[in-house]
Parts: C-alpha cells; sequence; structure tokens
C-alpha cells in the first residue's frame, strides 16, 4: 500500500488517498485499488500539522502489520462479477514442500549447469520441475500436464514443444542426474548402503508392434501388452538410488549383473549386501555378487529345489517355536551352484552360505486361501472343457491332469484319457504351505536379523506400487527409446522425492496419504493478489512444521505466496 496524491486538473487541489497495488490477474498489468480516501490536502491541513507525513506513517504502520499478519483484509465482490472462461483460479501450494526437496538436492544446479553451454532455448530446470511435481500431484499425460501447468505457481513460459524436445534432454544426461541425487542424498541423509534392496518390475505400452526396448514378456499384470522391464536398486531406509531399463523380453534373473555392475562401478558404494526374492537366486547372480566381494541375501525356492532339500525343511527337528505358530531354523550347507563361464560352458561351484527355514502359520492359511480360487477353475474346467482355453485357464491347468492344447489356437483338446484333479500336485503343494528359505553369504547373522533383512524387501516392492498407482506411470504414451527413457527418469526423482519426504516425517505416513494432503493443500484467487486456503489437517501440519511452512493460513496475499516459493527454493 502506498499514499497517493492525485491533482485535480481544473482546480489544481491534491487529493489524497491510501491505495493498493496489485497485477492484474488476466491483463497482466498494474492495478490500484483504494483503501481508503482522505480528502483533499488544503481541508486536511486544518486538522493535521503535516498531513503527508502523518498518512505516510500511517500507510507504513497499515503496511508492517500486514506483513506480521495482523491486519484485516476487506474485499467487496459485485453480484455482477463473473468467472471468466478458462481462467485458472485453482491453484496448488502443497508442492513448496517437493520444492524444498528438489532444491536441497540441487536438481535445479544440476540441470541449470548441464545446460549452460547448450543450445536448447528451452528451461530444462522448469520444465523437469513442471513434470516431477505434476507427476507427484496431478499425474497425467505430458499434454495434459502441460495443459495443467497454471495450477502451480510458477514460471511456465515454454510450450509443448519445448516438453518433448526436452526428453531428450533428459535422456543424455539421465545417468549423471542419478549420480548426483544419490551424492547429495549421502551428504544431507547419511544414506546406508551396507543393505541394498533389488527388485524387478515391468510397464505396459498399448502398441501393436514391439520394438528394440519395448518386447512380449512375462508381465507382472498378465497382459498381452509389450512392456518393459525396470530394475530398482533401494538402500537400507527405502529411498531409491539408482534404476536401469531392460527389454521386456529380458528375465528378472538376467537383469541382476548389469545392474550390480552398474552401481560398482558409478556408485562407489563399497561392500554391499544384495537382497532380492527368488527370482534373482541363479548360480551366475550369486557367483558374480561374491566375486565382487559383495553379500548376498536371497529367497531361495523351496518347491523348486531338489528332494534333499525338501526333506531339510520338512524335518521337523531342530525347529525353534516361536509366537503365533512361527518356527525357525538354520544350517551352515556347501551348497552347489551352476555358473556360466566365459566361453559359455557351465561348470559347476560350491559356496558355503548360511540356509535359514521358517515355517508360518498365518502364511500357510494364506496359500491356501489363495489357491482355493485356482482349484475351484480346475474342477469347471474338468466339468465344461469346453468352456475353457489355455488363456482363460490361466492358474488352473496345473492341477488338471491329461490336459492339452491345440498349439495353434489354445484351445483344449479332445483326449482319450479323461481329465482329473491332480491329487499328486495339490498333496505337493500343500505340504510345503507356509514354509519358506532364505540363504545368504551372511552366516554370521542370526536367524531372526537375516529374516528381519529380508522383509524390507517390501519397501520396494511398495515403490514399484506407488509408481503405478499413486503416479499412474503406465501405459506410457510415448514412442522413442529415449523419450520413454526420460520419462521413468521423471518418475524416478519423483519417487526419491516422495520417500524423502517420507523419510523426513520418520515414517508416520504412507506416501499416498502425504500426496494426497499437498494436493488438497490448495487455493482459490478471490480478488486482486489475494488467495483463500480452504483445507488443512494433521498431515499438512506435521508437512509444514517440517519444511517451516504454514498450511494453515486462511488467505494469503500473492506476494507472501511468491516469499515461501522463495524460501524453499534456497537449497
Amino acid at each position: 500500500m502506498f499514499l497517493r496524491q492525485a491533482k485535480n486538473k481544473k482546480t489544481g487541489r491534491i487529493y489524497l488517498s491510501i491505495v493498493h497495488g496489485y497485477r492484474d490477474k488476466v491483463s497482466k498489468k498494474s492495478r490500484t485499488k483504494t483503501i481508503k480516501s482522505l480528502g483533499y490536502l488544503d481541508e486536511l491541513e486544518k486538522e493535521y500539522d503535516d498531513p503527508i507525513a502523518f498518512f505516510e506513517a500511517k500507510v507504513k504502520q497499515m503496511n508492517d502489520q500486514q506483513a506480521s499478519d495482523k491486519f484485516a483484509i476487506t474485499l467487496r465482490i459485485r453480484s455482477e462479477e463473473r468467472i471468466q472462461k478458462d481462467a485458472t483460479n485453482r491453484k496448488n501450494l502443497g508442492y513448496a514442500a517437493l520444492s524444498k526437496i528438489y532444491h536441497d538436492l540441487g536438481i535445479h544446479t544440476f540441470l541449470i549447469n548441464r545446460q549452460r553451454h547448450s543450445k536448447e532455448s528451452y528451461d530444462a530446470n522448469s520444465i523437469m520441475k513442471l513434470l516431477v511435481f505434476a507427476r507427484l500431484l496431478y499425474p497425467a499425460s505430458k499434454k495434459k500436464t502441460y495443459e495443467n501447468k497454471e495450477v502451480f505457481f510458477e514460471k511456465t513460459d515454454f510450450s509443448l514443444d519445448d516438453v518433448y524436445r526436452c526428453l531428450s534432454f533428459f535422456n543424455k544426461h539421465k545417468d549423471a542426474l542419478q549420480l548426483w541425487i544419490h551424492e547429495r542424498i549421502k551428504q544431507q541423509y547419511d544414506r546406508n548402503t551396507s543393505l541394498v534392496y533389488y527388485d524387478v518390475t515391468n510397464y505396459y505400452f498399448e502398441i501393436d508392434e514391439p520394438d528394440e526396448l519395448r518386447k512380449k514378456g512375462v508381465s507382472k499384470e498378465h497382459r498381452p501388452d509389450p512392456i518393459v522391464q525396470m530394475g530398482l536398486f533401494m538402500d537400507t531406509d527405502g529411498i531409491p538410488i539408482t534404476y536401469g531399463l531392460h527389454p521386456g523380453n529380458m528375465l528378472d534373473k538376467q537383469t541382476l549383473i548389469p545392474m550390480l555392475g552398474k552401481i560398482q562401478r558409478d556408485f562407489s558404494l563399497g561392500r554391499i549386501i544384495v537382497v532380492a526374492d527368488k527370482g534373482m537366486t541363479t548360480g551366475d547372480n550369486i557367483w558374480y555378487t561374491l566375486s565382487a566381494k559383495n553379500g548376498y541375501m536371497l529367497s531361495y525356492s523351496i518347491r523348486g529345489a531338489d528332494r534333499k532339500f525338501k526333506d531339510y525343511v520338512l524335518d521337523q527337528r531342530d525347529y525353534v517355536s516361536k509366537n503365533d505358530g512361527f518356527k525357525i531354523k538354520s544350517r551352515l550347507y556347501p551348497r552347489q551352484i551352476t555358473v556360466t563361464s566365459r566361453n559359455g560352458k557351465k561348470i559347476k561351484k560350491t559356496v558355503d552360505e548360511k540356509q535359514v527355514v521358517f515355517y508360518s502359520e498365518k502364511f500357510a492359511l494364506k496359500a491356501k486361501a489363495e489357491r482355493a480360487p485356482a482349484l475351484e477353475k480346475a474342477k469347471s474346467l474338468i466339468r465344461n472343457p469346453s468352456q475353457y482355453s489355455r488363456a482363460t485357464s490361466y492358474g488352473a491347468a496345473k492341477y488338471v491332469k491329461n490336459l492339452t492344447f491345440d498349439a495353434k489356437t489354445g484351445e483344449i483338446l479332445k483326449g482319450t484319457n479323461q481329465l482329473l484333479l491332480n491329487e499328486e500336485k495339490l498333496r505337493q503343494e500343500e505340504e510345503l504351505d507356509g514354509y519358506y528359505a532364505i540363504v545368504t553369504s551372511e552366516y554370521k547373522e542370526s536367524d531372526e536379523r537375516i529374516i528381519e533383512i529380508y522383509r524390507g524387501l517390501w519397501k520396494i516392492e511398495e515403490s514399484f506400487k506407488i509408481t503405478k498407482s499413486d503416479f499412474e506411470s503406465r501405459p506410457v504414451f510415448l514412442s522413442t527409446k529415449e523419450h520413454i527413457e526420460a520419462h521413468f527418469l521423471t518418475c524416478f526423482v519423483s519417487l526419491v522425492i516422495a520417500r524423502i519426504l517420507e523419510h523426513r516425517l520418520k515414517g508416520k505416513y504412507s506416501v499416498t496419504a502425504l500426496l494426497e494432503s499437498l494436493r488438497r493443500a490448495s487455493c482459490s484467487h478471490i480478488q486482486e493478489n489475494y488467495y483463500l486456503f480452504d483445507y488443512v489437517n494433521e498431515t499438512l501440519n506435521d508437512i509444514g512444521q517440517e519444511f517451516g511452512i504454514e498450511f494453515d493460513k486462511k488467505c494469503l496475499p500473492l506476494g507472501e505466496i511468491k516469499k515461501i516459493l522463495g524460501e524453499v527454493k534456497k537449497g
């Protein structure tokens, strides 16, 4: 606010008023609004010794009160006022917390430095922020994200074409950016990489023809579409370290060696213990891990093991009973594995490892419940084989004896032998229900600690669920390899920020709850430069306390909002 002195052109008299200056949201021009009309200067001089000095002091007091949040705001909205068509009156401020983490990690510095000597005219940092913040709060396609860009209080002076062009820039620097983020997390959060968790998932593409990267393979969601495989490494606290994309027809177990080579070569983690599920438990993976002087803690398939190991599992001697129908035992054992030599020949190697076996009554009941639908389908198939095919009998076919399919059509062939329920197969599965095994090079660790470490793998599985549900990262509507790579880079950056947010809130809230609250920390433009907020909860208050942001303010001027966003950028 300021004191306006307006001179009447006819009389020459000066009229004083207190006015508020603001930038018109529609026209983008500076406007003023009279807060208080004071009167003509010559008349005010009869009441005040120095009216100008008096009211300038009054304006200063009002500005000070406004700055200290003690200023009453009076807004008048005329009944005939209309909302302007296509105006973005609703904006989000919750992303300020995400922006704080983004700038603390120095992602803006990395991108600005990388772009400094390039010829691109667009602002890669602004585009990355839009893609990341939108992926976290309003996930959508690149086109939809661009159209919705005004929901944030950020400069977006770039085109949709710039967004697509920038994806090539992101792809060029994807490996360096992952390493940059890793180094900042080490410095700021004392990253713990004594244990690293590894898992693989896949993402589908709704396209007809596979290509170099998008190939048909074993889909986690049992879809027929081409997929890409993503391998992800995560630290002990659940924060992602690095990722890699692989062709969709590449088996999960084949991804570990190249990914482990990358993380050892580029990230200088020292000795690590790789924790992964049974899909990674191959002779080649184990031998490569040990040869690199690392350790492993892997789930081991009991159903796929030899009879000798199954007998050890079912032998009730040496089991130690715990609470709730849980029992455990272990042994040190020299296990023979098959390794592929450099010339492609298969050779036998022996590894000395600790084998931990445990039984959970709860897991046994779960396995039985999960098998029940497949058994019902198997019985239905036996009664009405013409109603099923290879595709529709998925999960049930293994419980049916004498079942054969047409190699071309997938239809069930009529044989001379009657279809029967495979009682032997069922008995073999039931006797191993509830039993699990872990094999590890870390023989000095206690049985309980080994199980505790392995259970940490759920965090990486949850990360995949977050990217697929909260981030809506698939299907991917991009076609070139470098654009696909860039898309997953933005998803990776988003996941890192989400996990750090969760970590800084000490795991009190899930990622889903945190993002939902930040999404609702939005405001509406009401008049001049003022925005009205209408939601706050305990989650937002806790986030605000951690990052120094007051999310419970009911009304804020644009200047105060910009001040908040400016403060979080001081990473």
